[in-house]
This record gives C-alpha cells, structure tokens and sequence, in this order.
C-alpha cells in the first residue's frame, strides 16, 4: 500500500526487479526489450514484490517499478507525455478516469472477460486490479471511540485528527466525496471546514497516518480497508477499522485499484503480458491471503482468515457505487472549493 502500508518508495529487493524513486529521474533505468515499468498508487507493494519475482520468473521480463501518491502517478504520466517512460499505471479513482480522459492510456486488447463488468471501463482502456474500500481508522486505545462524523469536530480531538489530501490522494478524495455524497454538497464542504479546527494539517500520503494513529499521535485518520488491514497484521498497528456514522447509517465507496497501458508505452507487449499476468486466476486467488485485498474476477472464491476480516470491517455497511467519470470531470472544482473552506 508489507512492512509499512504506502511508503513514498519501497525497494522491493531480492527479486529480478528494479525499483525507481518516485521522487525524480525517469520512470526506469532500463530499456531493453526485456524490462517493463509500471507506475503505481502505493498500497500494494509487498505483494507486488511477490507478483513481480513470479512474473519474472516465468516470463524473463524485469519489473521496474515506481511508487507514490494516486494522483502524482498520474501527474507524472502527463508530464512525460513528449517522452513516455510508464508502460503500465495502477491508480484509484477518479484518477484513472481523469488519465483516460487526458489520453494517457490506450486500449489494452487484454482478455477481461472475467472481471465483474462493474470494475472495467467500457472502452477497454483500464480495468480493476484488486478491489477495496474507503475506511476510516482510529487507536485501539481510545475511550470513549468516535462513533459517528459529529464526533469528530468535538474539542476532544483537537490536532488529532489528519486525513490524506483532497485532490492529491486517492483516499482523501474519496473523503471528500463521500462526505458530500452523505451530507449534500454544500453541508459536506461545512463540515470539513468544521472539521478543520481539529485537523492537524494536509497530508499527500495516507501511508503516514497509520503509524501516527498506532503511536498515539492522532486519534483518528482516514485508510482504505486493504491497507489497514495488512497493517494491522503484519506491522501489529495499534488501530482498527471503522467506518462513521451520519444519520444512522454507515457508507462507504469502493476503491479499486486501477490499471490500465499507458498510451504509447515503450514496451507495449510486455505491459500486456504484465496485465494479463495479474488478472490471471492465480494471481488473483492470492489477494486475499497476499495483501488483504479483494479479486476482481468473478471466478475467484475468496476464502481464508483474511478474506474474513475483510467482510468483517465492511459489515453492516452500505457500500454507495459513485459515477466516477462525472466526479472525475468536476473535480477540479470540487477540490477548488474544498480549499477555500478549510483553508488549505
């Protein structure tokens, strides 16, 4: 998103693999004909590390790979548009809709069939990888525990509470938008000014905030439930999972991870047979016990204690399914007015 869930750049070491920082540079030091380069929202990367020594393995192909923030992914896509260096890019929405609009991806031509039609565009040019959902997180030790939104604008918070940037983050956007969804526009954009009072500041990388909360440090940030999870299990976080109340009920929104071929990618065919590799049933029949997340392909049975934990923090729950093209096309304004009430 694993030792740490979504760090601004993991090296994913002992693996036919090489990893670039996120920060500078291009996408890959290689070019040869038996390399690929993929550039990832972060969240995954322990099991891609798994992934990527396999696909090595049996293909001969070497994985580059590059990690950061949702939305700088794909910034980073636009920017090298006169010079493509991307030949696979994984994002959450709205941010793959806003790079297919920006002609940053092209059809694939990969086999699909099997993923749920909900997690595909119909135009063939990106498909979910793994899916997930939006959560919120707050220490294990706190008594009494916020229970709903209101809570969490009380004087018992102040500075400590953080949520990943609007606009920036893919998680943070999702907050942005399900607050407004659940509350109506103008009441949700309230709310977080509101909310500002207790907020200790922006933050580009929802990864930071989970061992912050695991420390003491903040009472409640915003996840996805597939980050916390592998987190809490494999990092032993001081933290759990919930998702707020308002007006009784709790939502969520889905968060898939995205992927789609970067248009004009210098290795095409091997970004084809990286994707193809990943929607396999195998590969996907690992997600669950590999990295707390949930397959996209309809023939996949998800079992096991993880699998488990997962239905378990979605439970009671009502999961609202967003038009993410339409949120994609107002974001620009919607993130605009965002800042202008909290200020940031």
């Amino acid at each position: 998103m694993r030792k740490l869930a979504r760090p601004t750049a993991v090296l994913l070491a002992a693996v036919a693999l090489t990893t670039v920082s996120a920060c500078g540079g291009t996408g890959g030091s290689t070019t040869s004909s038996d390399t690929v380069t993929v550039y990832s929202a972060d969240g995954l990367g322990d099991w891609y590390k798994t992934q990527f020594d396999a696909f090595t393995k049996q293909s001969g192909i070497k994985v580059n790979y590059v990690e950061a923030g949702s939305g700088e992914v794909v910034s980073r896509v636009e920017k090298e548009k006169s010079n493509p260096q991307a030949d696979v890019l994984v994002t959450l929405p709205p941010f793959i809709q806003q790079a297919d609009k920006s002609g940053d991806l092209e059809a694939s031509g990969v086999d699909t069939s099997a993923v749920d039609p909900k997690l595909k565009s119909a135009d063939g040019e990106y498909v979910a990888l793994a899916d997930n959902y939006f959560t919120m997180i707050r220490g294990t030790s706190l008594n009494p525990k916020p229970q709903n939104w209101t809570d969490l604008t009380g004087s018992a918070y102040k500075q400590k509470i953080q949520y990943s940037t609007p606009g920036q983050a893919g998680d943070g956007t999702a907050l942005l938008v399900l607050v407004q969804h659940i509350m109506g526009d103008d009441a949700g954009l309230k709310y977080l000014g509101d909310l500002q009072t207790n907020n200790v500041g922006p933050s580009s990388s929802t990864g930071k905030l989970g061992p912050k909360v695991s420390k003491g440090e903040l009472a409640v940030a915003n996840s996805d439930v597939q980050m916390a999870l592998q987190s809490i299990s494999a990092d032993k976080s001081a933290y759990e999972t919930y998702i707020p109340e308002w007006n009784g009920t709790r939502t969520t929104l889905p968060l898939p991870y995205y992927m789609g071929l970067a248009n004009k990618a210098p290795h095409q065919a091997n970004g084809k047979k990286l994707m193809e590799f990943l929607l396999s049933k195998d590969v996907q029949s690992s997600l669950p016990s590999g990295a707390f997340g949930a397959p996209v392909r309809t023939d996949v049975t998800p079992t096991g204690p993880n699998w488990d934990a997962f239905q378990k923090a979605l439970t009671g729950v009502t999961v609202w399914y967003p038009d993410w093209d339409s949120i994609s096309t107002g974001l620009d304004a919607s993130v605009k007015a965002y800042d202008k009430v909290t200020g940031q």
